[in-house]
């Protein structure tokens, strides 16, 4: 039988958010997966010159065998060759197909809990873009229905073929061969490794440039970590164990290991634009793309030759990156962040080398989607070099503080609506001007005016009052979750404001 992809995605309420397909388990059958990997199949046949082959991996939530799968089938049933790379992070399989010329996908459902999952799809060169996925939503496939029960799952699930490691081999050599094996050598790092899938690879490359690591919090049980909005149970964890044991730093990722969470000495997590902030200076970056709810220490700090400011979601932030490539100037070195902390390099950066009378000069290629190790990495190489610590970088950037949270269970379509209605009604400063002109025991500035004097709705809407303050709103593109970012001059207003908002914003659920 034929079947539209778009009929598919109607039917399961499996859709691309940001980041890939994503949604309930329950909905993402075998079926529903099948019909996806088929459709992009199709669309790499007609739009890139690759040979038929596709690489696969996942992270280690539950459902994740399964639907890899149902890849597997599909890749049979389309007469592609499909390798099995295992269980690694989405940087490491993406970096082998962009290594091979292949198309690869990540099953991975990120951060979110494990009732949902995902597919994430990279073409030949790299993550798909928005077009991409137009291109693929707009296939059809034919198959034989008979391969698949009433429920949607494969009556004959195949098995998975045996395990390519030169991704994750390569993956793991990338760091030491550009930063060398000593770049962390004399320093002791904990790795908070809980459920990412990344979780051995992390202590594996960090031991492979001459730190000390002291892995803790390894869990059989998937845990929800997410970069933007850290638990309150994970910053205990990591105060605790810092309080018990000396590190440097403390090292994670969240469930693909594609979103980098880092922490000082005393165990304190930076927020991810801020790191995004510190590894662009510290791999000495030029020019830098990053969504709009991103700290604005970034062009206060003057580090930056050009900035571009984007929608949230690494294809938007890849179009940014392309549009600020020089092809006459390869020292405009070009890069790009988000705010979970996934870094996504534009442009092969060299490092040079001396020891002795000999010099060398060594290359880091491009990985154009989100990687968690290299702005870590790139921090603590500085902190090594400089002789400095986490906190004293942090010092030297402008004072101004982000924080972000996000109401759970709050469906897509109301909050969509909700901010149509400030949009259309300009309510932005009637429901919030009181709170940034509420005066606050932690604020240096008792004069708030409550004004707004910029809106951004680049994506979602962005209030700057007068007072500094900035309040953020926007749905979620992965999950049914209403997302606030505020930022303000302190960090203990930042937090006061933003429960504020957030108060506001749960009355909207009726």
């Amino acid at each position: 039988m034929s079947v539209a992809m778009q009929d598919v995605m109607k039917q399961s309420g499996v859709a691309f958010g940001t980041s890939g397909a994503r949604g309930l388990v329950s909905a993402m059958t075998d079926r529903v997966c099948y019909v996806y990997a088929r459709s992009f199949i199709k669309y790499c046949e007609a739009s890139y010159k690759c040979e038929h082959t596709i690489a696969i991996a996942g992270d280690l939530r539950p459902s994740t065998e399964r639907i890899l799968k149902s890849l597997v089938q599909a890749g049979a049933d389309a007469n592609w060759k499909v390798i099995y790379c295992g269980r690694i992070p989405s940087p490491a399989i993406a970096m082998y197909g962009i290594d091979k010329h292949l198309p690869t996908i990540m099953v991975t459902g990120s951060h979110i809990p494990a009732d949902r999952n995902g597919i994430k799809f990279n073409h030949p060169n790299g993550e798909i873009t928005k077009a991409d996925e137009q291109g693929i939503v707009s296939q059809s496939v034919d198959f034989d229905e008979s391969l698949f029960g009433a429920d949607g799952m494969l009556k004959n699930a195949p098995e998975l073929p045996a395990v390519e490691a030169e991704a994750e081999e390569n993956y793991c050599k990338r760091y030491p061969d550009f930063f060398g094996s000593d770049a962390l050598h004399g320093l002791t790092i904990g790795v908070y490794q809980h459920s990412a899938v990344g979780r051995d690879i992390v202590v594996r490359v960090l031991e492979s440039l001459g730190a000390t690591v002291k892995p803790f919090g390894r869990s059989d049980v998937f845990v929800p970590v997410d970069t933007e909005a850290i638990r309150k149970e994970d910053e205990e964890l990591a105060r605790e164990f810092t309080h018990k044991d000396y590190v440097d730093a403390v090292f994670s990722t969240d469930g693909d290991s594609d979103r980098p969470l880092l922490a000082d000495d005393v165990g304190m997590w930076l927020r991810g634009d801020v790191l995004g902030i510190l590894a662009a200076q510290a791999l000495g970056i030029k020019r830098i793309a990053t969504p709009v709810s991103c700290n604005t220490s970034l062009e206060k700090s003057g580090s930056f030759e050009k900035i571009c400011r984007t929608r949230i979601g690494s294809p938007y932030v890849i179009a940014g990156m392309e549009s600020l490539v020089d092809a006459n100037d390869k020292s405009l070195t070009v890069a790009g962040y988000e705010a979970n902390g996934g870094f996504l390099l534009e442009t092969d950066l060299t490092r040079e080398f001396v020891k002795g009378d000999k010099r060398e000069v060594r290359t880091l290629k491009a990985l154009p989607t989100r990687d968690a190790l290299l702005p870590m990495i790139a921090v603590m190489v500085m902190v090594r070099e400089e002789r400095m610590c986490v906190v004293d970088l942090l010092r030297k950037l402008p004072k101004r503080f982000t924080v972000s949270d996000r109401l759970k269970e709050f469906p897509t379509e109301r909050s969509k609506a909700k901010l149509a209605e400030i949009r259309e009604k300009n309510l932005g400063e009637k429901l919030f001007g009181a709170l940034a002109a509420k005066p606050s025991k932690f604020a240096k500035d008792k004069t708030f005016q409550g004004k707004i004097v910029s809106l951004n709705e680049v994506d979602g809407y962005r209030m700057e009052f007068d007072s500094g303050d900035i309040i953020h709103l926007r749905p979620s593109g992965n999950a049914p979750e209403f997302r606030c970012y505020v930022e303000t001059e302190g960090k203990e207003r930042s937090a006061e404001l933003l429960a504020d908002c957030l108060k506001i914003m749960e009355g909207w659920r009726k």
